[in-house]
């Protein structure tokens, strides 16, 4: 079986020893891409080149220039910042607060996309009802020449045959 290649990425910021090692256990446990960068610098360099899922920062590096962990958030996108001091934690904590925040990144992204369907269907309802009501009364119309009055049916029909499929769509979910 071929080996699956990790789609997503974590960027651990620390310049403890034995980082590489943490990152190779983040790697294999979670199958993802670990990089890991030891300055504030190079740390702003690689978020300018790659999209992270997570971005770890050494609480230790905070202490030293408090503007610059700033900075890195800021430039971290949709990554989920994690702060934790590697001095006092082991490899194992790190796991665990990075499998919280894919957790909690998944529950985000499923209620965004929940709220951008029911938004969308929102939308196209009121939109398609616009559409049925005004093709209708545009057919009620007495002069409304034989031509014109196939076309507003089919517009009815169509309009019609959307509403039941959004309606359908919406009972089933």
């Amino acid at each position: 079986m071929p080996e699956q290649i990790p789609s997503e990425h974590v960027l651990l910021i620390t310049a403890i020893a034995g980082a590489e090692n943490c990152a190779a256990v983040v790697a294999k446990q979670f199958n993802l891409a670990v990089d890991t960068v030891s300055t504030r610098k190079d740390a702003l360099n690689a978020l300018r080149w790659q999209h992270y899922a997570i971005v770890v920062l050494d609480s230790s590096l905070l202490e030293a220039a408090s503007g610059d962990a700033d900075a890195v958030f800021r430039n971290s996108g949709l990554a989920v910042p994690l702060e934790i001091n590697f001095a006092i934690s082991g490899c194992g904590r790190l796991v665990r607060e990075i499998r919280a925040a894919l957790s909690r990144r998944q529950l985000e992204q499923t209620v965004a996309a929940r709220a951008a369907a029911t938004s969308l269907e929102s939308n196209l309802r009121d939109t398609v009802a616009g559409l049925l009501l005004q093709s209708q009364l545009a057919l009620a119309e007495p002069s409304v020449p034989p031509q014109l009055a196939d076309k507003l049916k089919l517009m009815v029909e169509l309009a019609g045959n959307l509403r039941q499929k959004l309606d359908q769509a919406g009972t089933s979910a």
